[in-house]
C-alpha cells in the first residue's frame, strides 16, 4: 500500500471510530499513573533513566515526564514490529539507549500491552544490558484472551477491550498518534 492509500484508508476508519476514551479521561489516567510512579521512585538510591519507547511512548513519555518529581535522565529507544501496519512481525531495532544502562534504574514507558512481545523484548534487552531494575508503564493494556508474552507492566494507566485502538501515541497505519483522545476501529469495520 502506498501513503496516499494509508492516508485515506485512516481517513475513512477515523469518521467510522468509536471514542474509547477522551482527552479529560486520559488526562485523568496520566496524574494517576503519575502519581503511582512518583510513589515507587521517591527514596530511589540513585537517578532512574526514564526510557519511552519511539514512535508510541512518544506521546505518554512527554506528558509522563513533566510529573515526574524525582531525579531522572532521559533517554529513548526505538523498537517496532509494525512498520505501520495494523499487525505485527519481528521485533526490529532502529535505534538504541544512548546511555549505557550498566547499574542502573531503567523506567520504560510505552503506549499499549497488547501481546507484550516488543515491551518483552525490549525488558530483557534492558537486563542483558546490565540495568540494576528494569519497569514499565504503559497508558493502556488490552484484554483479551490471546496469549501474551511473559510481561507484566509496573504501571498501567488504562485497560481496553481487545478492539483495534488508535490515537494518543498509537496509530492507525502510521497516522493518528497525534489524537488526544483514544479511538477504536468500529466492530463493522473490523468485522468487514
Amino acid at each position: 500500500m502506498t501513503e496516499d492509500t494509508h492516508l485515506a484508508e485512516a481517513q475513512q476508519v477515523l469518521e467510522k471510530a468509536d471514542l474509547i476514551y477522551s482527552a479529560s479521561q486520559i488526562e485523568q489516567a496520566i496524574t494517576l499513573l503519575a502519581e503511582n510512579i512518583n510513589r515507587q521512585f521517591a527514596s530511589a538510591s540513585q537517578p532512574v533513566t526514564v526510557i519511552p519507547i519511539m514512535n508510541g511512548g512518544l506521546i505518554l513519555g512527554g506528558q509522563l515526564i513533566t510529573r515526574l518529581k524525582f531525579p531522572l535522565l532521559v533517554d529513548y529507544l526505538h523498537a517496532t514490529r509494525y512498520q505501520n501496519e495494523i499487525t505485527g512481525a519481528q521485533l526490529q531495532w532502529r535505534a538504541k539507549p544512548q546511555q549505557a544502562l550498566e547499574g542502573k534504574i531503567i523506567l520504560i514507558i510505552d503506549d499499549i500491552l497488547d501481546e507484550g512481545h516488543t515491551l518483552n523484548e525490549v525488558l530483557n534487552y534492558c537486563t542483558q544490558q546490565g540495568a540494576k531494575q528494569v519497569y514499565s508503564a504503559v497508558l493502556i493494556e488490552k484484554d483479551h484472551p490471546r496469549p501474551k508474552a511473559a510481561v507484566k507492566t509496573d504501571f498501567t494507566g488504562m485497560h481496553v477491550t481487545d478492539r483495534y485502538v488508535f490515537g494518543f501515541g498509537m496509530d492507525y497505519r502510521g497516522y493518528h498518534r497525534n489524537l488526544d483522545g483514544i479511538y477504536a476501529v468500529s466492530n463493522n469495520e473490523e468485522q468487514g
